[in-house]
């Protein structure tokens, strides 16, 4: 397989009956109920909390086609508390990071992101945390390597 993100399936590919379960979840996520721009920045800060290069550097590449500044990317880095994001936005974040320590979104988070989400979106942020978790736990484990001309991590600020 060739592409731009070919080497995730290339490798995962050696499990086939797990690739073939995984492979439409991992779907659904990408085009489930969450706006665009709001899972690229939870699946970001889920890359950069887990020092995962590969899933950074291929999000980087979705992030900035679904309207991602180049400048927010680099902001994703410094968490919530960075300037410039909007009250929900750093709420995205804040959910993100929360799973990343805790293993779930304080009582406050989720208060505030049910202020803009349905039920189902509501569901899909911790789904999606997770899976994206797992992905980096097992593109970092096996050491899958990027492609050429997809961004590593940026240095740590």
């Amino acid at each position: 397989m060739t592409g731009p993100a070919s080497n995730i399936f290339d490798t995962l590919v050696r499990h086939p009956g797990l690739f073939r379960k995984w492979l439409p979840f991992g779907g659904k996520l990408l085009s489930g109920k969450l706006p665009p721009r709001d899972r690229e920045l939870l699946i970001l800060r889920t890359g950069w909390l887990s020092r995962s290069a590969y899933e950074w550097g291929q999000h980087v590449l979705i992030a900035r086609s679904v309207g991602v500044t180049d400048e927010e990317i680099d902001r994703v880095v410094e968490g919530a508390a960075a300037d410039g994001w909007d009250p929900f936005e750093q709420t995205l974040l804040r959910a993100a990071d929360e799973l990343h320590d805790d293993a779930c979104i304080s009582e406050a988070t989720w208060a505030a992101l049910s202020e803009r989400y349905d039920q189902r979106q509501l569901i899909e942020v911790p789904m999606l945390v997770g899976h994206y978790h797992m992905v980096a736990f097992t593109l970092n484990t096996l050491g899958v390597q990027r492609e050429e001309g997809v961004p590593g991590l940026p240095e740590r600020s």
